[in-house]
């Protein structure tokens, strides 16, 4: 990607190995049938196993568990160069360092030999369903229930905005068994696809990410064993607040991997499109507009950077979290915007990935918690 004065300095050569072929992968494997994905509006389970036979998902799971055993500057490897081919459909970094990690943190050893070997190799494709219709960034206010029936769980409810909702084989669904108790009341099922009353709604039409199937969720009388049950009951909301740091983190590291992406094709752009007789490039309003984007995205870089660092060591605190996740989205939206500019009418072209870029990144300050609750975390640390 874009060369920048300061070299990055958390990766061994060990970590840039991997890049290198997982850049290949996704130049491969992803790159070229991503059009197709945006029209059928969802990315095939081959392209998911494929990933699972490269060692791609669940790369940072015990190798007990189908992993590598990788730390997580490997799952940022993937991110990035997901990022830098403008692949938004394939939904790997959810399955794999949000779903994964909760069964691996939270779950018995029997559910943990059950399902993260095959989310490992692509048989199984995880999804968490937190929102609903009614309830956005507020977790605490979930309507779903799972009232305890004799020996079972019966869950009853809707989610929605559900990433690889129509791929999903397992789920892990937000629930509230004791519903008096507010957030002390809510906790956490694996939900298999094919249970009786659980359906999928629609694959739904978004303004970007056309690739990824996002879907409603639909939970009438579902019945579940208390072994289906992830950590203990009424521990929902703390396994929650606990994971949120990281996943937090993924939309920046991605945020800043949109930006360098942006950057190198509108550099390469203005220095091929022509206007006046020279090029677009050799004008002083381009040239200050990238040097503005170069610089922020540098700065964005440093600071994610420093954040990946104090995940490897257990130490990012949600604000810090907060800052990266509100910040970075909102660079993400402004840098896109401005390279779209910069390509004229082209930018406005689907074909273009800055058209793409641009309808992608916008969900990026609304997911993951709105970017105004993470200023209302930040403002709490004052």
């Amino acid at each position: 990607m874009t060369e920048f004065a300061i070299p990055r300095s958390i990766f061994s050569d060990e970590h840039n190995q991997f890049r290198d072929a997982a850049r290949r992968f996704f130049e491969r494997e992803v790159a070229p049938h991503h059009a197709q994905w945006e029209k059928d509006g969802i990315v095939p389970r081959e392209a998911w196993l494929k990933a699972g036979a490269a060692g791609f998902l669940c790369a940072t799971m015990p190798e007990e568990y189908g992993g590598s055993g990788a730390d997580r500057l490997y799952s940022t490897i993937l991110m990035e160069e997901q990022g830098y081919i403008g692949a938004s459909g394939p939904g790997f970094s959810l399955h794999s360092d949000i779903v994964a990690p909760y069964i691996l943190n939270y779950g018995t050893e029997e559910q943990k030999q059950k399902w993260l070997p095959k989310m490992a190799s692509g048989e199984v494709i995880g999804a968490i369903a937190m929102t609903e219709p009614g309830t956005g960034s507020d977790l605490q206010g979930v309507k779903t229930t799972a009232i305890r029936d004799g020996n079972e769980f019966v869950i009853n409810g809707q989610k929605t905005f559900i990433t690889n909702g129509q791929n999903a084989d397992l789920v892990i669904v937000v629930t509230k068994t004791n519903p008096k108790e507010g957030a002390k009341g809510m906790s956490l099922f694996l939900v298999e696809a094919g249970r009786e009353g659980f359906t999928k709604g629609r694959n739904l039409e978004k303004l970007g990410m056309h690739a990824q199937d996002t879907s409603e969720l639909f939970f009438s009388d579902v019945r579940v064993p208390p072994e289906n049950m992830l950590g203990g009951e009424g521990q929902g909301f703390f396994m929650l607040m606990q994971e949120l740091a990281w996943e937090r983190l993924q939309i920046a590291i991605m945020s800043v991997a949109g930006c360098e992406a942006a950057l190198k094709w509108t550099v390469e752009y203005t220095r091929n499109r022509k206007a006046f007789g020279k090029s677009i490039g050799d004008f002083q309003n381009t040239r200050f507009q990238l040097a503005e984007i170069k610089t922020e995205t540098q700065v964005a870089r440093v600071f994610v950077d420093k954040c990946i660092e104090l995940v490897a060591q257990n130490k990012l605190d949600v604000a810090t979290a907060a800052m990266a996740k509100y910040w970075c989205s909102d660079l993400q939206n402004k840098v896109i915007d401005r390279c779209l500019q910069l390509h004229g009418g082209y930018g406005f072209m689907w074909e273009y990935p800055i058209a793409r870029a641009y309808a992608d990144a916008r969900v990026q300050r609304i997911y993951g918690g709105t970017n105004e609750i993470m200023k209302e975390l930040i403002s709490r640390t004052l």
